[in-house]
């Protein structure tokens, strides 16, 4: 018996998220998808200048991809060799300077 291809939901629960690392300024994480789910992503997410690496994409874009982070997380960088790895920053304490609702907090 054969098995049944890989699902575009089977891709998305088989991306990984970093621990986060911070500098002074910001706090950073890095989100790698499974290799196959770049094949199922929309072309115009891809840069048309690089062929097969994605371009920076908007909160909307990557969480239409499946990536699910909290609020304040921006798509900040490619790195050509591995397209599959996005890198993410979002600013240092944002929620404690905003809350889970992405707010500034009331004072």
């Amino acid at each position: 018996m054969s098995q049944a291809q890989p699902t575009y939901e089977d891709y998305v629960q088989r991306i990984h998220y970093s621990e986060k690392y911070t500098d002074d300024e910001w706090e950073y994480r890095h989100v790698i998808l499974p290799k196959p789910l770049l094949k199922l992503i929309p072309k115009e997410y891809f840069d048309p200048e690089e062929p097969g690496v994605l371009r920076i994409l908007t909160d909307s874009e990557w969480r239409g991809i499946g990536i699910t982070q909290s609020l304040g997380w921006e798509h900040y960088e490619v790195h050509a060799p591995e397209p599959h790895i996005l890198l993410f920053r979002r600013e240092k304490d944002y929620q404690e300077k905003y809350g889970p609702a992405g707010k500034p907090a009331a004072k």
